[in-house]
């Protein structure tokens, strides 16, 4: 049995060259920011009881147009997670702001709030949480820093597309919230793309202008500001649209794989595999991360048995080259570097069979009963 970590069939063919076709073959031949694009964020903006969704080229663009809206620009402090994705970093250093890195949360790789509030200072502008894998960032407590502190909150829901915590969907927790469309995402699609969501009218018309070069749609070639190229995909928003309706059913397969998944690896922990929180509520699905004290000879094990692996982030954000000198002096961050040293990712997407959810669950736990003592044992 062979599991690959992405699948190659996530989408399907005849859905894929019946849109391209549909798209390619009308009157107006219209291939950016037509009406299919319009119709996709008139229902991301109804699902979320939003003010305003704007599908744009990428969900990394979409930070930086969100962060251009709200103003941040040289001698701005914007605090993220000293863990994640590069975007986090690289989008407010675009716009010459400083990214304030805070250590996560050892067990479920979050931003810590406590690290945040200490961060807060005169000059910062933005809290930027992101979530990750499978577990959304403590947006109640971050929204009551932000609030309390006079500051913009861009949650960064790149991979939170589905979740719900106490009953409020990812991206709506913040002043603005960013979603990503790239392929292995939750609704991921052939293609790059990603939205911005906010309950905020006037920041979401300012995105809206950012996204297509600072024009404002009634008329061509007059240019309000300086501006991007950000446009979003007519045959992409085909494709989504089509998908809309059975984007819960996946979500829901996502879940109950987690699930299961947890309750096999709910004992683990003494044998050196830790399984996220357990729980629905602040759960996305994205992606299941296991914590290994262990983490290279776990994925040698699931290689060796057919079983494919990912792992994300292999330093925290001040660590990388690109980063490392913008962050500040003689800080550590010790749960990030925990992280990149144990984090393991395993298959988790819908098309997996029941019985592909049990090999890979037998094979952790196979591992774990043979591998010996817990490294901070054998010290």
């Amino acid at each position: 049995m062979t599991i690959p970590f992405f699948p190659p069939d996530l989408f399907d063919r005849d859905l894929l060259l019946e849109v391209v076709e549909q798209v390619g073959l009308t009157a107006d031949q219209r291939f950016i920011l037509g009406d299919r694009t319009a119709e996709f964020e008139a229902v991301l903006r109804g699902s979320l009881g939003v003010a305003d969704a704007v599908a744009c080229g990428s969900g990394t663009s979409a930070l930086t147009l969100v962060l251009h809206a709200m103003g941040v620009g040289p001698g701005d402090e914007v605090i993220v997670p000293a863990y994640g994705c590069a975007p986090l970093a690289s989008a407010p250093l675009l716009l010459g702001a400083t990214p304030v890195f805070a250590d996560v949360d050892p067990w479920t790789m979050v931003v810590d709030p406590a690290e945040v509030d200490k961060l807060v200072s005169g000059r910062t502008k933005v809290v930027m949480p992101a979530h990750m894998f499978s577990v959304m960032a403590d947006m109640p407590a971050l929204r009551r820093i932000a609030t309390g502190a006079g500051l913009r909150l861009l949650e960064d829901a790149a991979v939170g597309q589905g979740g719900v915590l106490a009953g409020r969907p990812a991206g709506t927790w913040g002043d603005a919230g960013v979603f990503s469309f790239v392929q292995v995402k939750t609704f991921g699609m052939p293609g790059e793309g990603g939205v911005v969501v906010t309950g905020d009218v006037a920041l979401g018309r300012a995105v809206r202008m950012l996204r297509n070069h600072g024009q404002d749609g009634r008329q061509r070639f007059v240019h309000h500001r300086i501006g991007y190229n950000s446009r979003f995909d007519e045959v992409m928003a085909a494709f989504q649209l089509r998908r809309f309706t059975t984007l819960p059913d996946r979500l829901e397969r996502r879940a109950r794989i987690g699930e299961y998944y947890t309750d096999r690896f709910a004992g683990l922990e003494g044998r050196g595999v830790l399984a996220p929180p357990p729980g629905r509520d602040g759960r996305c699905f994205y992606v299941y991360s296991l914590l290994a004290d262990r983490r290279d000879a776990l994925r040698d094990h699931l290689t060796a048995r057919g079983i494919g692996t990912h792992v994300y982030y292999q330093a925290p954000l001040p660590r990388q080259a690109a980063f490392a000198g913008h962050a500040q002096p003689g800080r550590d961050w010790p749960a990030a570097a925990s992280a990149a040293r144990r984090q393991l990712a395993i298959p988790i997407h819908p098309h997996l069979t029941d019985a592909q959810v049990e090999h890979i669950a037998d094979e952790v736990c196979r591992f774990t009963a043979t591998s010996g003592p817990r490294l901070e044992e054998a010290r």
